[in-house]
């Protein structure tokens, strides 16, 4: 996708894709270091990462890797106008999530994918701490 219409999306937009991508890449990771797992162990272990705490911890452990337009794109997730917050999650941490969110879709939609990946993997460290 043009990365000029990426810009110009607006940033709970870029969460909701920004959303998959990272669940799809947390349950690939999860599989392949135990393909033998029964699915409801590794719906379970996806959970604990995949939230708002969890995506709130990765975010915290990338942000002095961004780059000024990450982290411009992350601000934006971050700070957007969210209509409700569920009410398992701690406002900051949601907002945080979401800022992670937006920046994963942004990556993805304008085909960043050495640098998503990148990211990506630097995630994982944070999930030791679920």
């Amino acid at each position: 996708m043009d990365k000029a219409a990426v810009r110009q999306m607006g940033a709970l937009t870029l969460a909701y894709i920004g959303d998959s991508v990272y669940d799809i890449y947390v349950r690939r990771d999860l599989i392949e270091k135990a393909p033998n797992m029964p699915a409801h162990g590794l719906h379970r272990q996806a959970s604990r990462i995949v939230c708002a705490a969890g995506q709130a911890r990765a975010a915290h452990h990338i942000l002095d890797r961004l780059t000024e337009e990450e982290m411009a794109v992350f601000r934006r997730g971050r700070n957007a106008n969210h209509a409700t917050v569920p009410k398992h999650a701690d406002m900051a941490d949601y907002r945080a999530a979401t800022g992670l969110e937006a920046l994963l879709g942004a990556l993805y939609l304008m085909g960043e994918t050495e640098r998503l990946s990148e990211l990506l993997t630097y995630t994982k460290e944070s999930w030791e701490e679920t």
